[in-house]
């Protein structure tokens, strides 16, 4: 079980909170709350998911990686 209050376990879900906040948030003019969740959805699914790439994915996007987990196992299936 993880420790709560560690700062090495949540890491990730930080930097990611960090890019959203520098790259998505501070530079949309969002003209109400639905806006704003949208603009947040499309970035996660374009840019998180499809263009940036992950070190800990083998410098694949997650897009990627997924395609790729599923041609390895559907193939062994």
């Amino acid at each position: 079980m993880e420790n709560v209050g560690e700062p090495e376990e949540d890491g990730d879900a930080e930097r990611l909170m960090r890019t959203i906040q520098e790259e998505e948030v501070d530079l949309s003019e969002d003209e109400d709350f639905g806006a704003a969740l949208r603009g947040l959805g499309r970035f996660l699914d374009d840019v998180s998911n499809r263009k940036r790439i992950h070190s800990s994915l083998g410098s694949l996007t997650p897009a990627e990686f997924e395609g790729q987990w599923r041609e390895k196992h559907s193939a062994s299936a």
